[in-house]
């Protein structure tokens, strides 16, 4: 089963029936209380990074997020959902995120030839070996929406790289803790493969 977490912000309907679409049960938890003990946990997100923090606190789902992460249960962090784990972001001034891993949430540098928001398919370049990869080509396109990317301090979690003007940083990964800048849910079939390999992780017994 996977939870995803609903804090009023992403297209949660689109994961989950990505998911569905896989034969794979997923429910979206409205509630903390829902979320605990949950056996793999998705955190989608679209929108601002303060509004989103705001609302993970005031429904009190950082703890659950927190402590699923704690156990070493799968968790997969998608788009804003990524930015979310990350010590700070300065999208319209200066957020505290969860802190979970160390590093920031950068704007894509201002220049006459460079789109912003980065919009549209673009391809994945590997950086180590992963789980999620599994039955995934090396530079495969995937689809992101985004105008702010996270810069891990430790260099170690970076599992994919992709290039938008510079190298940024589009899937982490440590333990059982994966993370997405793209959208697999709109990545048509890598992003399903992603997905299904996800789901497909084994439980910390």
């Amino acid at each position: 089963m996977i939870h995803i977490v609903d804090y009023g912000m992403g297209n949660l309907r689109s994961v989950q029936k990505a998911f569905e679409s896989l034969g794979v049960e997923a429910c979206v938890c409205t509630s903390a209380q829902e979320l605990r003990n949950a056996e793999r946990m998705v955190l989608p997100g679209v929108g601002a990074f303060r509004d989103a923090i705001h609302e993970l606190q005031r429904q009190d789902m950082t703890g659950p997020v927190n402590d699923h992460i704690a156990a070493s249960r799968p968790f997969l962090g998608i788009c804003l959902g990524m930015q979310l784990l990350f010590d700070v972001s300065y999208e319209d001034g200066e957020w505290p995120g969860l802190g979970i891993v160390p590093g920031e949430v950068v704007r894509f540098e201002d220049r006459p030839d460079l789109k912003i928001p980065h919009m549209g398919w673009n391809t994945l370049q590997f950086r180590q070996p992963s789980p999620l990869f599994d039955g995934i080509a090396d530079g495969s396109h995937v689809y992101f929406v985004h105008s702010y990317h996270v810069v891990p301090r430790d260099e170690s979690v970076v599992a994919a790289r992709t290039e938008h003007g510079q190298s940024f940083v589009s899937v982490i990964q440590r333990g059982n803790l994966f993370a997405t800048q793209f959208h697999p849910e709109k990545s048509q079939s890598v992003g399903l493969r992603l997905l299904k390999n996800f789901a497909s992780l084994k439980l910390e017994s």
